[in-house]
């Protein structure tokens, strides 16, 4: 059975590196090592499981865990960093939010919002751990390429939603049980003081964090150093919308944008504006439709180089996608993505190709539109300015 077992996951790795090779652009040594260790979970799980060893199919469970993980592990990486992370807080934060509500607080949104998010900052520091742990890497590893982090982001998801056995048969995942125990007693020594553990400045006395999540905490802080560019440029593209919705006279557009913005549950926003649920489900569908306007056609430049998918990335497509692209697209259309790559104007392209300023503009609205429908074909919905 061992014998058996390490064939199936040498076929395993072999599938996942060729698919992640084509998927990514990631270095063959980073290609191999995320493949090795999805490969080795599937493994233990197989190994662990007594339902899938009598099962006698023991192959076919080991394809199919094996292509769970790949997908999930691409949806990540296709959303890339900053959008991955707004994605996996967003699902966390939908299975526990009605588990958050401990006596001692009012029960208001807001508070429920700030308790969810003291309550998910330990939980990915649990969830590094025990990534750590399971896949025997080092207690001082973190995730430093997009792979790894759409792996680690991957393996987050699934272990906040691991069934953990309770009595009488039944079962719970386990991101509940923890919502639920620290609702009724948030231990005191979860506090950390922000400023010094930037600093590096608590001492092991002070905390019963060890060094590993403290130095977890300053990479985390670094990195929304970072990311304070990418916020203001955020902050333009959601101005502009605005000033867009605004223009085309379409203030119920802006105001239904303004309560998605606070993450409003629709209930609340239905009541705000006072609209039955098909007559919001109506006003969704126009205001999608002139975001999809703004995105591709008014401001592409800007909301593309917001979302890291700008021309110099490729319109954040993969390499496989990207080549998949341009093959597809007729000969009049590669054109114009070259001229575009060129940066020349639209009047200088619609010299090139014969055609008026107008049609060059159509034109480069259906390639966005395509490569927008590739970057999204998973259906995550997660853009931060999208609707779902």
């Amino acid at each position: 059975m061992m014998g058996e077992l390490c064939q199936i996951m040498e076929c395993i790795s072999e599938l996942l590196l060729a698919e992640f090779k084509q998927s990514t652009s990631a270095t063959p040594t980073n290609l191999l090592e995320v493949s090795e260790r999805l490969a080795q979970e599937v493994l233990r799980i197989c190994q662990e499981s007594k339902r899938i060893q009598a099962s006698g199919e023991v192959e076919q469970w080991a394809k199919n865990l094996a292509q769970h993980r790949l997908r999930q592990c691409l949806h990540y990486y296709r959303l890339g960093s900053r959008q991955g992370r707004i994605e996996l807080h967003s699902t966390l934060s939908s299975i526990i939010y009605r588990y958050i509500t401990p006596p001692q607080v009012q029960s208001s949104y807001q508070a429920r919002i700030s308790l969810i998010e003291d309550f998910l900052q330990q939980f990915y520091l649990e969830s590094l751990n025990v990534f750590r742990r399971e896949t025997g890497l080092a207690p001082t590893y973190s995730p430093k390429t997009l792979l790894e982090l759409a792996e680690y982001m991957a393996f987050t998801e699934r272990y906040g939603k691991r069934r953990i056995p309770l009595s009488g048969g039944r079962s719970q995942q386990l991101i509940v049980l923890r919502a639920q125990t620290f609702s009724q007693q948030q231990p005191k020594e979860t506090s950390v003081d922000m400023d010094q553990a930037a600093e590096g400045g608590m001492n092991e006395s002070e905390s019963n964090w060890g060094d590993g999540s403290l130095q977890q905490v300053r990479v985390t802080m670094v990195e929304q150093e970072q990311h304070q560019d990418n916020d203001s440029l955020r902050e333009i593209v959601i101005k502009e919308l605005m000033a867009y919705l605004q223009d085309n006279k379409q203030q119920d557009c802006a105001d239904y944008f303004t309560l998605r913005l606070k993450d409003l549950p629709t209930n609340e926003i239905e009541t705000i504006l006072g609209l039955t649920p098909r007559q919001r489900d109506y006003l969704q569908q126009r205001f999608k439709y002139h975001l999809l306007k703004f995105a591709l056609g008014h401001r592409w430049e800007l909301v593309h180089q917001w979302l890291e998918a700008d021309l110099e990335k490729n319109l954040g497509l993969t390499p496989k996608e990207w080549e998949n692209l341009q093959a597809n697209l007729p000969p009049p259309d590669l054109m114009l993505l070259e001229l575009k790559q060129a940066r020349l104007t639209d009047e200088a392209i619609g010299k090139k190709l014969n055609c008026k300023p107008s049609q060059v503009k159509r034109l480069w609205f259906q390639i966005l539109e395509t490569a927008w429908e590739i970057r999204n074909h998973t259906g995550s919905g997660s853009e931060v300015l999208s609707d779902e």
